[in-house]
C-alpha cells in the first residue's frame, strides 16, 4: 500500500502546482509595457473643502501628470481596471463578465487601433497622454498594497490611447449589435426617417435561405463602457442672454453611472500654456470631456444615428474564407488568450478573433457576420477633446467639432458673448446614394461596393445655432425637437441613410412642453424645469396606462392595479402610487428605447405588488422609503423616476427591498455668463471627491446636498480656490 499513498501523495502535488500555475500564469504571459519616456513632471494639486483638485502645472503636460496623481488619491480602485481593461486583462481582476469587455477588445482590434494611430497625432497630445500615464505609474510604484494586478504597471501613453480605442464605439450602442450576434439572436435597431420599403422592424440573423426570424433570446454581451444601453440619459440645456434675462446660461445633466469606469470624476486643470478647463472626466482620461473654460463651454448627451453597418459573409465549404465580389478572401484569423478569475484562480481561455475587408466578424449557428462602424479604426477624438479644451471662441470650438473626430454624442454649446448652439455630431458612414441595400436590414457581405469608407460631411448633419426662441435643449431625443417652435429642424432636410433617430423620450415631452411655456428662463424657472419630476400621458407611458385601465384583475393584483391607476404622474415621493408606478415604469421605457417587445402589463404589475409587499408588508409605502441614495453608512431617500428630468434611472435591489440606485443624475455643472462679470459655475456629485476611499472625509459629503437639489460653487479661479483650500502641495516625479 505504501505505492498507493505515495502515488496520492504525488497527485495532490501535481494538483497543487496546477492550482499554483493557474494562480500565478497571467502576470508573466501579460508582461508590464514599457514606460514613458523620462522627464520630470511637477504639478500643484489644491484640493477645496469638497475634496475637488485644482491641478496647475507650468506645461500642459505638468498638468495631466497631476490629473492622474490626484484621480489615483481618489479612486485608484476603478483606474486600475480601466488600465487593465486598456490592455485586455480585465478578466483576471473581474472574472467573466471582464473577459467579455477583453473578447471585445481584440475584436475591435483596440490595441491595433492605438499601435496604428497614436504615433499619428500632435506631439502636443501625445505629450499629454505620456505625463498622464506616468503619473499613474509613480502612484503605482508608491502604493504597491493597492495595485490588483502584477506587471499592470508601468503604462505609457499608447496604453491609455488604447483605452480610448475600446471604448468609443460603445456609447453609439455596439454592444447592442455585438451582443445578439454572439448569441444568434435577433437585431432590434430602430433609426430615422423611413427608407422606402425598409421598415424599422427587428432584423432576423437568418441563416442562407431561411427567411424565419430567430426567435428573442435573453442572452446578451452587456459592456459597462457607455450610458446604461438600456436606459439611455443626459439633459443638457443652453439659454442666450436675450431668454434668461441678460444671463448665459449652460446646464450639463449627464446621466452616467454613479460608480465605475465611466463615472464623472470633477476637476479643475490649469497650465502656464493657457490651458484653463473646469468639468469632469472618465477615469483614464487627462483632459475633462465637458465643462468650461473663460470663454464657452459644452456638455454632451448620447445620440444615436445608424453608425452600424452588418453584412453577413458568403462562406466557402471551410469556413475559412468569404466571398467578395466574386473571389475567396481568406479571413484574418488571429487567436487571443483571455484571462478569467474564477476563485483563486485564472483560467486562460482562447478564443479565434476573426475579421474581413468589412471589419470584425462574428460566426455563429447562423453563419459569418461583419460589423463596420462610425469611426472604425480611428483615434482623432483625443486630441479633438484636447483642441476644444483650449478653444476661446464658437469658430475655434465648432473648427475642431467639424473634424468628426469625435465619433459620436450631442452637443450643447453656450460661451460668453451669448452664443448657444446645438451640433448633432457623429461620424455618421457615408454610405452611398443610389445603392440597391437595406441599411437597416443584414447587408450581402459579397459587395464591396457596400464598403463604405469615411463620413458624412459636417454640413450635412442637424446643427442649429443661436435659434429665435433664446433656449435649446436635449434629453436623448430626436434632433428635430431641440429649439422650439419656428426654431426647430425638419426630418425632411436630412437624408434617410444617415438614420437620425425620430424617438422622444418623457424628459423631452417635458423639457420641450416647460422651456416652451416660459416668458422668461431664469435660474428660479431652470431650475424648476431641471428638477421635475413629471410623466405625460403619451408614448409608453400612455401605453402602459391604457394596458391597467383595460386589465381585468381579481382580488390582490385588482388592489394594485386600482392604487396604480390613482397614479398622478409624478415621482416626487408625494402621492400613494409613486413607489408601484416607479417599480413599473422602468422595463417599458426600457422596451420602448430599445426597440423591445412591449412588457406584460398583468405580469409586471404582479411583480411590483410582490415586491411591495414582500418588503414593504403593503402595496403604498412612500416612494422615499423605497428609492435610496446609499454609500457606506449614508442611506437617504432620493426622488425622480426613471424616465424623469430629475433622473433615477436604474438600481440595485438590496436585501432589504430598497432600490439602491446606481444610474441616473449623476454631475450636474451649472454654468453662466453675467453681463461684466467673469463666468461662474456650480456642480455637485451623488457622493463625494473620493467614491472608493471610506476614510476619506470626501467620501459621502456632497449626499445631502444632491438630494436637496442644491448645488456647491466650483471654485474656478485661483483666488478663490485658495480661499477655500482644504489640502494643497506640490508633486512631482520621483528620481
Amino acid at each position: 500500500m505504501i505505492w498507493v499513498k505515495r502515488g496520492a501523495f504525488a497527485l495532490v502535488v501535481v494538483l497543487l502546482l496546477a492550482v499554483a500555475a493557474l494562480a500565478t500564469w497571467e502576470p508573466f504571459f501579460a508582461t508590464a509595457a514599457n514606460p514613458p519616456p523620462l522627464r520630470t513632471y511637477t504639478a500643484e494639486i489644491i484640493r477645496d473643502d469638497f475634496g475637488v483638485p485644482h491641478i496647475y502645472g507650468a506645461t500642459d503636460a505638468d498638468t495631466a501628470y497631476g490629473v492622474a496623481i490626484a484621480h489615483s488619491e481618489d479612486d485608484f480602485f476603478t483606474l486600475q481596471d480601466v488600465v487593465a481593461m486598456a490592455r485586455g486583462r480585465y478578466g483576471a481582476i473581474a472574472g467573466e463578465e471582464g473577459a467579455k469587455i477583453d473578447f471585445a477588445y481584440h475584436l475591435i482590434d483596440a490595441r491595433g487601433t492605438a499601435e496604428r494611430e497614436y504615433p499619428k497625432l500632435p506631439a502636443d497630445t501625445r505629450a499629454l497622454f505620456e505625463a498622464y500615464a506616468a503619473g499613474l505609474n509613480q502612484y503605482a510604484q508608491g502604493h504597491p498594497g493597492e495595485v490588483k494586478l502584477a506587471n499592470l504597471f508601468p503604462v505609457n501613453g499608447l496604453d491609455v490611447a488604447a483605452g480610448f480605442a475600446l471604448r468609443q464605439p460603445f456609447f453609439f450602442g455596439l454592444d447592442s449589435v455585438i451582443g445578439p450576434l454572439v448569441a444568434g439572436d435577433d437585431l432590434r435597431r430602430e433609426h430615422g426617417p423611413d427608407i422606402p420599403g425598409f421598415p424599422r422592424e427587428p432584423l432576423p440573423v437568418a441563416a442562407p435561405g431561411d427567411t424565419a426570424a430567430a426567435p428573442q433570446q435573453a442572452r446578451t454581451l452587456v459592456l459597462p463602457l457607455g450610458e446604461d444601453a438600456d436606459h439611455l440619459g443626459s439633459n443638457a440645456f443652453a439659454v442666450a442672454p436675450q431668454k434668461g434675462g441678460g444671463i448665459t446660461t449652460l446646464i450639463s445633466n449627464s446621466h452616467q453611472p454613479l460608480r465605475g469606469g465611466v463615472a464623472w470624476y470633477e476637476l479643475v486643470v490649469e497650465s502656464g500654456q493657457g490651458w484653463h478647463f473646469a468639468g469632469a472626466n472618465f477615469p483614464g482620461s487627462p483632459f475633462p470631456f465637458l465643462g468650461h473654460n473663460e470663454h464657452l463651454g459644452w456638455t454632451n448627451t448620447v445620440n444615436t444615428p445608424d453608425m452600424i453597418d452588418v453584412y453577413q459573409l458568403e462562406l466557402d465549404d471551410t469556413g475559412n474564407r468569404y466571398k467578395l465580389d466574386g473571389q475567396w478572401r481568406e479571413l484574418e484569423s488571429q487567436w487571443v488568450t483571455l484571462p478569467v478569475k474564477v476563485g483563486p484562480v485564472i483560467l486562460p481561455i482562447r478564443r479565434e478573433v476573426l475579421r474581413s475587408a468589412h471589419g470584425p466578424v462574428i460566426k455563429n449557428a447562423k453563419g459569418a457576420f461583419a460589423i463596420r462602424y462610425g469611426g472604425i479604426g480611428e483615434l482623432q477624438q483625443l486630441d479633438a477633446y484636447y483642441r476644444i479644451n483650449k478653444a476661446t471662441s464658437f469658430a475655434e470650438w465648432e473648427a475642431q467639432l467639424s473634424r468628426l473626430a469625435i465619433p459620436s454624442t450631442n452637443f450643447i454649446y453656450a460661451d460668453k458673448a451669448g452664443t448657444i448652439a446645438y451640433v448633432y455630431n457623429a461620424a455618421i458612414p457615408k454610405r452611398p446614394e443610389g445603392v440597391t441595400a437595406n441599411w437597416r436590414g443584414i447587408l450581402p457581405g459579397n459587395r464591396s461596393d457596400l464598403i463604405w469608407r469615411g463620413s458624412v460631411d459636417y454640413e450635412t448633419l442637424p446643427r442649429i445655432v443661436n435659434p429665435a426662441s433664446g433656449w435649446l435643449y436635449n434629453s436623448n431625443n430626436t434632433p428635430f425637437t431641440a429649439a422650439g417652435a419656428g426654431s426647430d429642424l425638419a426630418p425632411e432636410a436630412f437624408s434617410p441613410l444617415m438614420g437620425i433617430e425620430l424617438k422622444q423620450t418623457n424628459r423631452s415631452w417635458r423639457a420641450y412642453t416647460l422651456l416652451s411655456q416660459a416668458s422668461v428662463l431664469d435660474r428660479a424657472t431652470l431650475e424648476r424645469i431641471k428638477y421635475d419630476t413629471a410623466y405625460e400621458r403619451r408614448g409608453y407611458i400612455d401605453r402602459m396606462f391604457s394596458g391597467l385601465e383595460a386589465l381585468k384583475a381579481q382580488g390582490a393584483l385588482a388592489e394594485a392595479r386600482n392604487l396604480a391607476l390613482s397614479w398622478d404622474f409624478t415621482a416626487d415621493n408625494d402621492g400613494r402610487a409613486d413607489a408601484i408606478a416607479l417599480l413599473l415604469i422602468r422595463d417599458f421605457m426600457g422596451a420602448d428605447y430599445n426597440n423591445k417587445p412591449f412588457p406584460d402589463v398583468a405580469e409586471k404589475l404582479q411583480a411590483a405588488a410582490d415586491h411591495l409587499t414582500t418588503h414593504f408588508g403593503r402595496l403604498d409605502p412612500p416612494m422615499s422609503d423605497l428609492l435610496r441614495l446609499r454609500q457606506g453608512d449614508i442611506d437617504l431617500p432620493l426622488d425622480g423616476g426613471s424616465d424623469t428630468l430629475r433622473a433615477s434611472t436604474t438600481w440595485g435591489v438590496a436585501d432589504d427591498g430598497r432600490l439602491s440606485i446606481k444610474h441616473g443624475d449623476s454631475f450636474i455643472m451649472w454654468i453662466e455668463w453675467a453681463p461684466g462679470q467673469k463666468v461662474s459655475s456650480r456642480s455637485i456629485q451623488p457622493f463625494g471627491a473620493a467614491t472608493t476611499r471610506p476614510a476619506s472625509p470626501h467620501y459621502t459629503d456632497q449626499m445631502r446636498l444632491f438630494i436637496d437639489h442644491k448645488l456647491k460653487p466650483v471654485h474656478f479661479w485661483r483666488e478663490d480656490v485658495l480661499a477655500k483650500a482644504s489640502n494643497r502641495r506640490t508633486v512631482t516625479t520621483m528620481p
